[in-house]
C-alpha cells in the first residue's frame, strides 16, 4: 500500500512545502485507526498479550514516527505534525458524533 506521508515529508525536507503546508495537509486527511476490541476473558487477555498490537500500518501515524526515528523530522516538526494528526482525528470524532443518532 502506498502512502502520501513519505512524499509530504520528502517535500518538507527538500523545501518544496513548508511545515505549515504539510501540517495543513495532515489536518485535512483521514487517519486510519487501530480497531482494538477489549479482551473480556482471561484467555482473550492472554492471547492479546502474545499478539503484536502495534503492527506497522502504511498511511498511518506510523509513517511519521518512522520518519522521526530516521532523523528526517526535528523534534519541533514532529510535535507540529503530531498535533495536526490529533486535530484531524478530533474533527473526525466530532463529525461522527454529529452524524450518529441520539440513542436516548
Amino acid at each position: 500500500m502506498s502512502s502520501e506521508i513519505p512524499d509530504l515529508i520528502a517535500a518538507l525536507r527538500d523545501g518544496s512545502m513548508t511545515l505549515d503546508q504539510v501540517a495543513e495537509r495532515f489536518r485535512e486527511r483521514t487517519w486510519p485507526r487501530q480497531p482494538s476490541p477489549l479482551p473480556t476473558t482471561y484467555l482473550e487477555l492472554a492471547t492479546a498479550a502474545q499478539q503484536d498490537s502495534e503492527a506497522y500500518r502504511p498511511g498511518s501515524f506510523d509513517d511519521v514516527v518512522a520518519a522521526y526515528d530516521r532523523g528526517l523530522l526535528s523534534d519541533h516538526e514532529y510535535e507540529v505534525l503530531a498535533e495536526a494528526v490529533a486535530e484531524s482525528k478530533r474533527a473526525e470524532d466530532r463529525r461522527s458524533a454529529a452524524e450518529s443518532p441520539d440513542p436516548g
